[in-house]
């Protein structure tokens, strides 16, 4: 890839930033519109219905480290970590392998 002068380079983010203005306003415009508001969400919907299952798988191989992480931060709140390290080495090691302590 060739390399761009600074007038281009200045073309080119002013070019961009213009881009952003007008989809501000056009957005602006159309965010209140019945029509909008209809497709948005069924968009949405859409979308939560094609991912629902994802969604619980993520959470299902998730579930021991969100709870870990959990008690985690409830201990560090107490101010009671020593406690949490005595009663839940396992919690301790799952936070150790995805880096939330060391």
């Amino acid at each position: 890839m060739s390399e761009f002068t600074d007038e281009r380079i200045k073309s080119i983010i002013n070019q961009y930033e213009k881009k952003r203005e007008k989809e501000k306003a056009r957005y602006a415009l159309i965010k209140d519109t019945p029509d909008f508001i209809k497709q948005n969400r069924d968009r949405a919907r859409s979308h939560y219905e094609n991912n629902k299952d994802t969604k619980k798988e993520r959470y299902e191989s998730d579930k021991e480290f969100l709870n870990s992480k959990a008690s985690y931060y409830y201990y560090r709140r107490i101010n009671r970590l020593d406690l949490l390290k005595e009663k839940h080495p396992d919690k301790i090691k799952i936070l150790a392998e995805r880096n939330i302590i060391v």
